[in-house]
């Protein structure tokens, strides 16, 4: 029996309270826990469990989820059958709305017609959690059901289980039917369709705003959320990068962080995250905050519930103090100096 599954990824969704993220790449490509992207877990949770063709439709901002994924090595998608695949959205179109848009689909038809997976496997890009899929679609054939998506408490993560020919046939009978993405086909009550729920159990994030960007990123530094995350049996893969080990200097302190390679610290950190080649200078007190790659902040300076985009240079003597429920953001490249908070 054909018990093989097909990725298929949205990475069109957008979020305007995120837009300082989202200038310079799509919500997928947004990056989370030191050394990830948001895409990474839930196209993880599909190499882990055995799918070896994924789909990707993005449609704003892709190049840097093109540029983290390149050729699928990391995550064994470079493959010479199946593999990793690119769709982008051909035209800004206003009618795809809603997670998986059958219009969207129906631009890359033969994709869908080619496979040779009986079952297709949909979902967002913005959900972390870990997970094997297998059960699933166990759960999915013992029903018999038409489609199966997946439960946190009851709510729908957006991740939708099929064949993938029923797939097909709602992506070309769209306009007869008026679907035009899968949540509308799950919540209409008059479908013949048997739509079954699958619950999962464990730790689930969905980000769709800087508070909760910030709220997950905060609740990766508490240990059970860390190990409900990242568990040794489902590995979270991402881009490898060849860089040299954190370096601290005497007089520097950091506690409850998660600090990654390639960092310079000299001041104090606590209770934050630190991307990849970040450097503190001296007298620094950094707290609360999300500190992201090769950024660089001046010495005697207080940053608290703040975020910092990529390559931001922060000089001497500057305090920037938000709150878990406002974080003060920085966008990528700029120049935060002390007579800018005068």
């Amino acid at each position: 029996m054909n018990k093989s599954m097909l990725g298929v990824i949205d990475a069109t969704t957008y979020h305007q309270s995120l837009e300082d993220l989202l200038l310079n790449r799509s919500l997928a490509a947004v990056p989370i826990a030191g050394r990830y992207r948001l895409i990474d877990f839930i196209l993880s949770n599909m190499v882990n469990s055995g799918i070896h063709s994924v789909a990707i439709f993005p449609k704003y901002q892709y190049r840097s989820l093109m540029d983290h994924l390149g050729s699928g090595k990391n995550w064994d998608l470079n493959r010479k059958r199946d593999g990793l695949f690119f769709f982008p959205a051909p035209a800004i179109d206003s009618t795809d709305q809603g997670m998986g848009s059958f219009n969207h689909f129906a631009h890359h038809l033969d994709y869908f017609h080619r496979s040779k997976q009986k079952y297709a496997l949909i979902s967002n890009c913005n959900t972390i959690f870990t997970t094997d899929f297998n059960p699933m679609l166990k759960r999915h054939m013992e029903t018999g059901s038409d489609i199966t998506k997946m439960n946190q408490e009851q709510k729908s993560m957006e991740i939708y289980l099929m064949e993938t020919s029923l797939l097909i046939d709602l992506i070309e009978t769209r306009e007869k039917t008026g679907y035009t993405c899968m949540k509308d086909v799950v919540e209409d009550a008059s479908s013949n369709l048997k739509v079954c729920d699958y619950e999962h159990l464990g730790y689930v994030e969905r980000i769709e705003c800087i508070q909760s960007y910030f709220k997950a990123s905060m609740n990766l530094l508490k240990p059970d959320c860390w190990k409900q995350l990242f568990r040794k049996e489902y590995p979270v893969l991402t881009k490898v990068k060849d860089e040299p080990p954190t370096r601290y200097q005497k007089g520097a302190t950091v506690k409850n962080a998660i600090i990654a390679n390639g960092c310079f610290i000299e001041g104090d950190v606590k209770e934050s995250t630190v991307f990849r080649g970040v450097k503190i200078g001296s007298g620094s007190s950094v707290s609360n905050s999300i500190i992201m790659q090769k950024s660089q902040i001046g010495e005697n300076c207080v940053l608290e519930y703040v975020i910092l985009d990529k390559d931001v240079k922060i000089e001497d003597d500057v305090q920037l103090v938000g709150s878990p429920e406002n974080p003060v953001v920085i966008r990528k490249g700029m120049i935060q100096g002390a007579l800018m908070n005068s």
